[in-house]
């Protein structure tokens, strides 16, 4: 089976400081959800693996997160895109918890799930926690200079042997090949 995990904000959609507490703030990044459905017909099972904190600290609530992801997937069903499953880590960083991004633990646990060699498995993020949370769990970690990308290679530190692209589309085309 090949499997590919991706961040949802900064990766699939426009990120924002504010946090995605609204369907109406959800905005896809161009070029992605056409690179969501290249995945999926190319055998690729796509899993979205996102820290949510915006639901520990109150911001938004489960109805609300369930309408912004139910978005998402309104949104790539005309490009004959799906995701397969979405994980995610309500907690805020002071909560110090096992699935939140930099920690391994949703990215293990999907592999788990889908009885993945985390080794063969792309995992795509903006940013250098999605990048450590790959790279802890043996995940092949890939950066997007989307959303926080650029920032994120400008302050260096990426785990060995991370792959840079412009944006999903062009990740896709790499990882896909």
């Amino acid at each position: 089976m090949k499997l590919v995990i991706l961040d949802r904000d900064g990766v699939i959609n426009e990120d924002s400081e504010r946090f995605i507490k609204r369907p109406d703030e959800w905005t896809p990044i161009p070029g992605s959800l056409a690179a969501v459905a290249r995945f999926n017909h190319s055998g690729y099972r796509v899993v979205v693996a996102t820290n949510q904190s915006g639901l520990g600290r109150g911001l938004l609530d489960m109805g609300l997160l369930n309408a912004i992801n139910a978005k998402m997937y309104e949104a790539l069903a005309p490009w004959g895109g799906r995701v397969d499953a979405l994980f995610y880590c309500p907690h805020p960083a002071e909560a110090n918890c096992a699935c939140r991004k930099p920690r391994p633990g949703m990215v293990v646990e999907i592999g788990q799930r889908f009885n993945a060699d985390l080794s063969e498995v792309p995992m795509v993020g903006d940013s250098l926690r999605d990048l450590q949370a790959a790279a802890a769990a043996g995940a092949r970690p890939v950066l997007v200079l989307t959303g926080k990308g650029r920032q994120t290679l400008a302050a260096g530190g990426l785990p060995p042997a991370t792959a840079v692209y412009e944006d999903l589309a062009e990740a896709a085309a790499a990882i896909i090949g």
